[in-house]
């Protein structure tokens, strides 16, 4: 540290500065005090990037953000003023030396046991900053601060502000890189969209300069442009790495982010072996020496000119010289805030000998929960409104189609006239979709599901209360709007709640029991609420789930609309909505006739024409609905493909229950539960038992092709019961080995196509997923109608309910085809591992 200048400011905000601790490409960083005696890194802004209201934004927006970042191996931001005529932030004060200074000047590389340590603190650190919803961006050996106990990593989170500025003269006046050439991600030179994967090759890159001394790619003074070429083309030189831990760096330095493992997996892989400290014997004594040298540091006042005396005045002989006051600094100082800097943390080591803060409860971002318990309450109340909200959607669509013959007999409608009932909900639901998830990035998911809940509770209530199939038409068609909205906000909320393994696995898992079980609640529900009241309320007990959902989605944290910096894209949202529009259309068409028709040929291959030309433009464009990646990674595509056929094979199944209850055990409670109960008890253990478990110990494609082995073979059970059809006998056995196969499979394959996607396109992936989902169920529909409706209109009239019965048979067959399909689709292509605590990984 260094003495201060007389140019220096003598306070900011509430800390009183005594040193300098350096310069960094933002500002100044000084040694400060409270008035409390904690004593704290305070980072000044440079006055040029001060002056831009863009950088201001963010800056304040990225500090907020920060501010939430927990860990034992990170520097709490404690306080900050981005309003201040000069912008600043306050940080723990680690007192140690930077892992550079430990390199290159005190000791030289590490030994192996330290580099493990490193590795496994290190990324212990990026997956709280990951689960804060940041990404670090300049995560170097300079930024690593070294002490007894373990590294720090600091500075996390405010490099994004730096962003705003790329765009304008500033980053040709200064020449200013975001991020440090040596330490720098491929897609980090090449311009792309940053994802917490390019903090993992960062790290590969310190812990390669840690174990050797040396950059990853060798020195830069060949040239800038040299150097980010072999980052971006050339594979790294190991030489000198330990051997046990090359794999694992190599792992990290993969071109591909989607290769690389999440910081929750380094951490796993780096498990310190061995007790004692961390650090050889020389580098910790010197670690002793730096703080004693801190507690003896006594800050002297910058020395400035005294102020000459005019000439028609005197001194004052009663003024002693020594109280001249220096020169007024150039800073503005800001007005004093509490004495006590958020976060109200204890007194570090080098002020042990001073009193301690009075805590203070941490700072809390306005409609944000506060740093650490409250946090997680939130993580609860979002899964509990998301995978309610799901399951109302589910259970809304399950107990109307049991509803139908009521409706049918009660307004008077033609069995001509319930086609277009089924066919405005599937249109405007599946159409929607995409146009659900872009929302939910643009405006928040929070507010997206305030209005999909305020949405599907005034659909359903319209609805219920129908005097005439006009007024149900419209209402099913709001319903379907809402429920996209619904669907794809609750998922992104859930995707992006954690970062950490067990808290991710285990939502996955709530969420999935909710949706695939959500069919099932519908029909056991839907059996007294049909026996005993009337059809109306079939639509009224979703409406009232939504309107109790609506408070407790009030208390969910406020997101800032700008904050992912997500801009709209119209042309993407129209050829995806009008794609998905003229696909489930013309699916419908043919579902309710029966047979394939000219509308039915022009609307898919529009709907296919458009969707095409929606995946070209995602490719290309420079702000797209959802980042090209997600649709060039077999694994994720792999994922989609096996939840499509899924799809087919859920809806084989639902299906052929609800005609088995209806038309055969006349809706009777005992045989319902019989059936449903097995199939609900099966999907909870599946999903929060078993894949919940353990989806960071097994490779998600093992999870979800023996999930979908098992449903299948439950589904086989069904379809070659004693009558042809289902078989009592072996109902508990064979729907509890569906239900538990549908649910291990569920978590891996949501697990594999929302984890790495950045949190801005999060609600984006959420459509993807239930887009997959949705044209899966319209596949199996337009099937029903081919293998049952046209089978039953060929048959004779005395024979018609034996053919539905064969009918729905054959299609439990086609239901078991299509869940070895998806089996086999899940085991070949899903090949990577999945990663621990995605959240926004990769």
């Amino acid at each position: 540290m260094d003495q201060l200048i007389v140019e220096d400011p003598t306070r900011i905000g509430p800390y009183r500065l005594i040193a300098r601790l350096g310069a960094g490409g933002m500002g100044l960083v000084y040694l400060g005090r409270s008035e409390g005696g904690r004593t704290v890194a305070v980072k000044v802004v440079q006055a040029e990037y001060a002056g831009n209201p863009e950088f201001r934004r963010r800056f304040a927006r990225e500090v907020a953000a920060a501010r939430r970042v927990g860990g034992s191996w990170t520097a709490a931001v404690l306080d900050a003023d981005p309003e201040a005529a000069v912008p600043w932030v306050a940080t723990q004060y680690i007192p140690g030396p930077d892992l550079h200074a430990v390199v290159a000047k005190d000791f030289g590389p590490l030994p192996e046991h330290s580099v493990r340590t490193l590795a496994n603190r290190l990324a212990l650190a990026l997956g709280a900053v990951h689960e804060a919803g940041l990404i670090h961006r300049d995560l170097k050996p300079s930024n690593v601060l070294v002490t007894v106990d373990g590294p720090r990593v600091i500075d996390f989170g405010i490099a994004r502000a730096m962003d705003s500025l790329a765009g304008d003269s500033l980053l040709t006046h200064t020449g200013m890189l975001i991020g440090s050439a040596g330490f720098m991600s491929p897609e980090q030179v090449r311009g792309l969209e940053l994802t917490p994967a390019s903090d993992v090759f960062c790290l590969g890159a310190v812990l390669v300069y840690a174990a050797t001394g040396r950059l990853l790619f060798g020195a830069a003074d060949t040239g800038l442009n040299a150097h980010l070429f072999r980052v971006a083309e050339e594979e790294a030189d190991l030489t000198g790495v330990p051997e046990t831990l090359a794999d694992l760096v190599r792992d990290c330095l993969h071109k591909d982010p989607s290769r690389r493992p999440t910081p929750a997996q380094v951490a796993e892989r780096t498990s310190p072996d061995r007790d004692g400290e961390w650090l050889p014997g020389t580098v910790l004594a010197q670690l002793g020496r730096h703080a004693a040298k801190l507690l003896d540091y006594a800050p002297a006042m910058p020395a400035a000119p005294e102020p000459a005396p005019r000439p028609d005045t005197q001194p004052d002989p009663r003024v002693p010289a020594a109280r001249a006051h220096p020169l007024p600094p150039p800073y503005a100082p800001t007005a004093p805030a509490d004495a006590t800097p958020a976060g109200g943390f204890g007194p570090p080591p080098d002020v042990r000998h001073e009193a301690p803060p009075t805590p203070t409860p941490p700072f809390t971002p306005p409609g944000q929960d506060p740093v650490g318990a409250p946090r997680g309450a939130g993580r609860r109340r979002g899964l509990l409104v998301a995978s309610l909200a799901q399951l109302t959607v589910v259970l809304a669509a399950t107990v109307f189609t049991m509803a139908m013959p009521s409706v049918q007999s009660d307004l008077g409608v033609e069995s001509s006239g319930l086609s277009p009932l089924f066919t405005a909900y599937a249109v405007s639901f599946g159409a929607l979709l995409l146009l659900g998830g872009h929302l939910a990035d643009l405006m928040g998911r929070r507010r997206s599901l305030l209005v999909g809940l305020l949405g599907f509770a005034a659909a359903c209530a319209l609805g219920g209360s129908a005097g005439d199939s006009g007024t149900l038409f419209w209402a099913r068609v709001v319903q379907g709007a809402s429920a996209a909205l619904l669907t794809t906000a609750g998922l992104a909320l859930v995707t992006t709640g954690s970062s950490d393994t067990g808290r991710r696995g285990r939502a996955l898992g709530v969420y999935a029991a909710f949706t695939c079980g959500g069919s099932a609640v519908g029909l056991l529900l839907g059996v007294p609420l049909l026996q005993s009241l009337s059809w109306r309320w079939c639509l009224y007990a979703p409406a009232a789930i939504a309107v109790l959902l609506l408070p407790v989605a009030l208390t969910l944290p406020r997101e800032d609309p700008g904050a992912s910096g997500v801009r709209p894209d119209v042309p993407g949202v129209l050829l995806g909505t009008g794609g998905l529009a003229a696909l489930t259309y013309g699916l419908a068409e043919i579902e309710s006739g029966g047979t394939i028709n000219l509308l039915a040929v022009l609307l898919l291959a529009v709907g296919a024409g458009l969707l095409a030309g929606f995946l070209w433009r995602q490719a290309g464009a420079s702000g797209p609905l959802l980042a090209p990646y997600v649709f060039r990674d077999r694994n994720r595509v792999g994922a989609l493909l096996t939840l499509f056929l899924v799809g087919i094979g859920s809806l084989a199944l639902f299906s052929s229950l609800a005609f088995y209850l209806q038309q055969i055990a006349g809706y009777q409670t005992d045989e319902t539960w019989r059936y449903l109960l097995p199939l609900l008890v099966g999907t909870v253990i599946g999903s929060t038992q078993v894949s919940a478990r353990l989806l960071h110990r097994a490779a998600p494609q093992v999870l979800i092709a023996a999930g979908l082995v098992v449903a299948a073979v439950g589904v086989l059970v069904l379809a070659t019961g004693d009558n042809g059809y289902l078989s009592t006998g072996l109902s508990l056995p064979s729907m509890f080995l569906t239900g538990l196969g549908l649910g291990a499979a569920l978590v891996p394959l949501l697990a594999t196509v929302t984890a790495g996607v950045a949190p801005r396109y999060a609600g984006a992936a959420s459509a993807a997923v239930a887009t997959a989902q949705q044209l899966g169920d319209a596949i199996g529909g337009v099937l029903l109608a081919m293998v049952v409706v046209v089978a039953a209109r060929s048959a004779e009239p005395d024979d018609q309910y034996q053919t539905l019965v064969e009918g729905y048979g054959t299609f439990l067959w086609c239901g078991f085809g299509a869940l070895l399909l998806a089996a086999l689709a899940g085991g070949l292509l899903v090949t990577a591992r999945e990663p621990r605590g995605a959240g926004p990984a990769r």
